[in-house]
């Protein structure tokens, strides 16, 4: 057992995630509008280099998370790389926000180069990082906790990045048109930098590490992937987030775009805070209801509740605000709780992992949940950008009919109907606390070299060195 982490550990872990995320909304929502609409590069060449980079960060996740596992240093597993890759991340951000003028085709080769070191360096802080978290707590409803608060201060986050372009043209008085779009994400890059550095540099030196067994797990990549996927609750978690992560990267993407095109509307920023604002304000109510209902439960509904409100945008056009207002609101109910419940969950299903194979190997399961982020992030960034951009999409000018039923379609369709199948899987999981209760005692007593029966495979013995009916694994 551990003993409960103190509200300031609590929020030294939560920092990074703050500061990181004031990265994520300008690179996945502002920074592809910057790119095409002032420095050039054309809307179908951007969606494939981002589509492109995603795929690339499937093969750098796990690695880097696999390599955080056997590493042992003075400063631990994670922190070390928190440390580097915070460091490389700032220079990344600082030229990409910067870039100099040039012709088309340069701009693309800039945009590319740097957005693959960016999502480089990102992994590298981001996959330690997360992974430092399971191991902080094995409490089942601490964890819920921890992770809301981590997951609330990258939405803290996420509202500043949102209202930072703003408010940085408003204060600054920057003119309107490219000189002013480039001015801002120069102000942004400075602000940034100091702010990556210091809460990252908090997390570093205010959290303790446990110290790493040796490893008991396969040694080839490839031998301890294949293993991580014969965990069932783990992969009815990855499938059922990925496709929702899909889905919801899909309005994260074309806001802008249906904002301006659709409602005819320049109120893109105020709609984001508000979108994030009312998922801040009801996360903590979601955490006390996973307290008494369980997570499974509540994530089940969160989905429910984000997706049945975003339903009806579909069915809006110019002039709409008002009602848009509303139902970004009543989506935004269940937001928190979709991005924060899923990740105490994914705590627990790396216990199970713990309990079948010996090993802590969060940096791992960590890589493969990042990998799904990120692709599913690709898919709905390139997949949105390529078809709007065969739909005949021009920016600053009215778009044709067949350009908004497109931007309608993906904005609220599409995510709608993958959020609705991943709630079909996600009733399947198959841990509640009681379960969770059970294998962290069977963990214990499995270290002290007993015999355990594995809580989710009846007639299954789980000895010291490993499975003993192999045939019942599942």
């Amino acid at each position: 057992m551990t003993s409960p982490l103190s509200l300031s550990k609590k929020i030294a872990y939560a920092a990074p995630a703050f500061a990181l995320a004031v990265v994520g909304i300008p690179v996945y929502v502002y920074i592809p509008k910057f790119y095409t609409d002032v420095v050039g590069v054309h809307i179908s060449a951007l969606g494939a280099i981002l589509l492109v980079v995603r795929i690339f960060d499937a093969f750098t996740d796990p690695v880097i998370g696999l390599i955080s596992d056997r590493t042992r240093t003075p400063l631990g597993r994670r922190r070390p790389f928190i440390a580097i890759g915070s460091v490389l991340t700032i220079l990344s951000i600082i030229l990409l926000f910067n870039p100099p003028e040039m012709t088309s085709a340069v701009a693309t080769a800039w945009f590319m180069v740097l957005i693959f070191a960016l999502f480089l360096f990102w992994t590298l802080v981001i996959v330690p990082y997360e992974s430092l978290g399971p191991e902080l707590t094995f409490d089942y409803d601490e964890r819920t906790t921890l992770f809301s608060m981590r997951d609330g201060a990258l939405i803290a986050g996420t509202l500043v990045a949102v209202a930072s372009p703003g408010a940085v043209k408003w204060l600054a008085q920057l003119p309107v048109g490219a000189r002013g779009e480039r001015e801002t994400f120069f102000i942004l890059s400075m602000l940034y930098a100091p702010i990556i550095i210091l809460a990252s540099g908090w997390c570093v030196l205010a959290l303790k590490e446990k110290t790493a067994r040796p490893s008991l797990s396969p040694s080839s990549i490839f031998a301890r992937l294949a293993s991580s996927l014969q965990n069932r609750p783990f992969r009815i978690l990855l499938i059922a987030y990925t496709i929702s992560a899909v889905g919801n990267n899909l309005p994260a993407t074309l806001i802008l775009y249906y904002v301006e095109y659709v409602l005819h509307s320049q109120r893109a920023d105020l709609f984001l805070m508000l979108y994030f604002v009312t998922g801040i304000l009801f996360l903590h109510l979601w955490v006390m209801a996973s307290a008494k209902a369980g997570k499974k439960a509540v994530w089940l509904i969160s989905m429910a509740v984000n997706t049945g409100a975003f339903f009806w945008v579909f069915f809006l056009g110019p002039g709409d605000e008002i009602i848009y207002a509303v139902l970004v609101f009543l989506s935004g109910i269940g937001f928190g709780a979709t991005m924060a419940i899923p990740s105490a969950i994914q705590a627990d299903v790396i216990d199970y992992d713990e309990l079948i194979t010996g090993d802590r190997r969060e940096g791992l399961y960590i890589g493969l949940w990042s990998i799904s982020k990120k692709l599913a992030a690709a898919l709905g960034i390139g997949t949105a950008l390529a078809l709007l951009g065969a739909s005949g999409y021009e920016p600053k000018i009215r778009q044709s009919e067949s350009v908004v039923l497109t931007l309608r379609t993906l904005y609220a369709l599409i995510p709608c109907l993958c959020n609705a199948v991943a709630i079909l899987i996600a009733l399947a999981y198959p841990i509640s606390g009681d379960i969770h209760r059970q294998i962290r005692s069977a963990i214990d007593r499995r270290s002290a070299g007993e015999y355990v029966s594995d809580p989710l495979v009846p007639g299954r013995l789980i000895t010291p060195e490993g499975i003993r009916n192999k045939k019942d694994a599942t």
